[in-house]
């Protein structure tokens, strides 16, 4: 067998396969090659002329398909709201119109059998989390297939809603916001929840047990998408690099809070902030950068010392490394900036209490980073909560050390009162 090569791309470009038509010898694919955003490409083998199929001014294709009928591209799926699936083909906007009938608000695919019937995702506001139903294309009949969850009862969820806000700097970022059920909804106290990642990591909308289990405790919860997510093109995804600590990307978080404060939904005294890994990290940069923002934080296997966590990194993390030292900070080369944004550098200004927890097998962000924050606090005098379990690696896996991190974190939360400060 011969190979030949196709199309070359360089690092901060994508090219993934989606589908081959072998009548017209093409091939479909999802890229960002020569674009901003991720678009749907037709690539003639033979020629190797590329032609564009389906592209958004705002957002990334995240996903795209094709049932049997058709023989050009007959949906794509984007980031937009709750996400939205677009059908394209005359015969997918009939099935389309049959299927919104059905579920009037969110529906996605989830697989296309050979035979004609697709599998349907369906997450709705009334239906968290998810059912799976079949729908037959040629009866146009729906049969359950089950629940996800069923012991979870929609009466007992909150809704999760999309929002948008605008960044100090005007950049446009994206967000989720749930509010508890049957509360008021102002002047709640909030959970501020920034995802890991960073890089292309992007927060969508649906059943999320984390957010469920804090709304349910009385909280409003929000997540970010800020500068340096996926999901809305190369140059927001760019505009995260070199941004950690006191730049673009904490801005956005704390540009959040604001926004939720000056909409009336935020109890100014009694904004939280929690999250895992990178979002670890950025717990530790809002309690260091912006004290007087939070009145408590949850590190959860997050990174406190960005020099000792790049010069620490190990063959686990592959091409990922080389991304990281260059946009974010080499270690032996950028010893000043990196500890300028590092929060074990900055202890002095945390004035909200803290609770860390690690696992110390984690092969990623290894204990030594929850170790010296902890440590550098209670040199001060300062007493931390510090969960470490000696079983867990990279976030807790076994169901009594998940149950036991999340009960002291309720517990945690609760106790933090406004006027609660070290």
């Amino acid at each position: 067998m011969t190979f030949s090569k196709l199309i070359t791309v360089n690092k901060d470009e994508d090219f993934s396969i989606i589908h081959f038509n072998d009548a017209t010898n093409e091939i479909f694919a999802l890229t960002n090659r020569n674009s901003d955003k991720v678009r749907v490409v037709k690539f003639d083998m033979d020629t190797r002329q590329v032609a564009t199929v389906f592209e958004h001014a705002d957002y990334d294709v995240l996903g795209a398909g094709f049932i049997p009928q058709d023989n050009e591209l007959s949906w794509v799926y984007f980031a937009e709201g709750k996400g939205k699936l677009q059908p394209l083909s005359p015969t997918t906007k009939k099935l389309y119109q049959v299927i919104e009938s059905k579920f009037s608000t969110h529906f996605t695919v989830n697989s296309i059998t050979q035979d004609g019937k697709e599998v349907i995702l369906a997450n709705t506001d009334a239906n968290i989390p998810v059912e799976y139903m079949l729908f037959d294309t040629e009866t146009q009949s729906f049969t359950a297939l089950g629940k996800a969850s069923p012991w979870l009862k929609s009466e007992h969820l909150s809704d999760m809603r999309p929002i948008q806000f605008q960044a100090r700097d005007d950049l446009t970022i994206h967000g989720l916001l749930t509010l508890p059920r049957n509360k008021e909804k102002t002047n709640l106290p909030i959970v501020i929840l920034p995802h890991g990642g960073p890089f292309g990591v992007l927060d969508t909308w649906g059943y999320n047990p984390e957010v469920q289990m804090l709304a349910h405790q009385g909280y409003g919860v929000l997540q970010i998408n800020f500068r340096g997510s996926g999901g809305y093109g190369k140059a927001f995804f760019k505009a995260g690099f070199h941004q950690f600590g006191s730049g673009g990307m904490q801005h956005d978080i704390t540009d959040g809070v604001e926004w939720l404060i000056e909409q009336g939904i935020a109890d100014p005294k009694r904004v939280m902030i929690y999250g895992a890994s990178y979002g670890g990290y950025a717990t530790l940069a809002g309690l260091t950068f912006t004290p007087d923002l939070y009145a408590c934080g949850v590190d959860y296997v997050g990174i406190s010392n960005l020099h000792t966590f790049l010069m620490n990194m190990d063959e686990s993390w592959g091409m990922s490394r080389e991304s990281w030292l260059e946009n974010v900070g080499n270690p032996y080369t950028d010893i000043k900036k990196l500890k300028e944004i590092s929060p074990y550098y900055h202890v002095d200004k945390i004035k909200a209490p803290l609770f860390v927890a690690q696992g110390a097998q984690d092969p990623r962000v290894k204990q030594q980073e929850s170790d010296q924050i902890v440590n550098a606090l209670r040199k001060r005098g300062v007493e931390v909560k510090y969960m470490l379990k000696q079983d867990e690696g990279h976030g807790f896996d076994k169901e009594e050390n998940q149950q036991h991190f999340y009960d002291e974190m309720i517990d945690f939360l609760a106790s933090c009162p406004a006027n609660n400060r070290i």
